[in-house]
């Protein structure tokens, strides 16, 4: 009988982590990620060992912490946001794909991202993480921008990874993960990329349907702890909209099958209002605070 801590991880290479079916075990052997069918990018510092944790606990439930998690059934994620943009009756094709029959094809739309073509890069430090390309008769007409974010962890969990890297049969404690979430990141680094590449998509004469945002529910929650859960919700998009789609894990069935991600929100707002919020939102500490604060560290009353 395994034991299992309560801080734990939750999916390694796509499977529990003491999952010991033969489909499992063979992704750890071959440093897999099912979700993209590459090797798993999630390494430590050297690259000697590829870990392929998808996601572990927290206070909020089963948390994704890797982005190509959230690309499971062929990137099912970006071809939903295609046929809500564009047309459901559009063929979805990955940049691979699409290279062949470039000549033949009239009508498409063509993934352009990291796994499949090259990311779109604009100067030389600004990467889109996925474009969402509108095709007609050889000829770009429309896109659509799509980011996609998971959350960063602080700490570690080397010990109960190698405790389930060793996994067998015989009764086994798992040693509690010592990993951390990463929330102050959402408004350090996650909310300023978002408004800032929502923004230059707003500009364009290409774009109609502005920026698409996929994120774990759990990861979105905290944005709304800073942008307020109040915010004026739209019923159609347009160039200067942001839309969520955020995802949640189904619960666990058995060992040997995988659990799916699942829709949770769709929903539409202001890129300007969202903008405005994060600058002055109904969360932001008060001047009265800060010399509060400052006091403090100082050890003055």
């Amino acid at each position: 009988m395994i034991s299992r801590p309560k801080k734990d991880l939750i999916e390694v290479f796509g499977y529990s982590p003491d999952d010991m079916t033969t489909q499992c075990r063979s992704l750890w052997n071959l440093s897999a990620c099912p979700f993209i069918n590459k090797q798993c990018t999630k390494a430590n510092h050297d690259g000697s060992i590829i870990y392929g944790t998808c996601s572990v606990s927290s206070p909020y439930g089963d948390c994704v912490i890797c982005p190509n998690r959230l690309y499971e059934n062929n990137y099912a994620a970006l071809r939903e946001i295609a046929k809500e943009a564009f047309d459901v009756n559009l063929k979805f094709l990955m940049y691979e794909e699409y290279i062949p029959v470039r000549e033949k094809s009239k009508s498409c739309v063509v993934a352009l991202g990291q796994n499949s073509g090259k990311e779109v890069k604009i100067g030389i430090s600004l990467s889109m993480d996925w474009v969402l390309a509108r095709i007609e008769n050889g000829k770009l007409v429309e896109y659509v921008g799509v980011e996609v974010q998971s959350i960063d962890i602080t700490g570690n969990y080397r010990d109960s990874w190698h405790s389930y890297k060793n996994l067998t049969k015989k009764a086994q404690v798992i040693p509690s993960s010592e990993h951390g979430m990463n929330w102050a990141n959402v408004h350090k680094r996650l909310i300023p990329q978002i408004i800032r590449k929502g923004t230059i998509y707003s500009r364009s004469h290409l774009v109609k349907s502005g920026l698409y945002f996929v994120v774990p529910d759990i990861v979105y929650r905290k944005f709304e702890e800073i942008i307020g859960q109040d915010i004026p919700l739209l019923e159609k998009g347009g160039k200067d909209i942001l839309t969520i789609h955020t995802y949640e894990l189904s619960p666990f069935i058995k060992h040997g099958e995988q659990r799916s991600i699942v829709m949770k929100r769709n929903i539409r707002f202001s890129l300007d209002e969202f903008s405005q919020r994060f600058i002055s939102g109904p969360n932001l500490p008060s001047g009265d605070q800060l010399d509060t604060a400052v006091k403090r560290v100082l050890g003055l009353s």
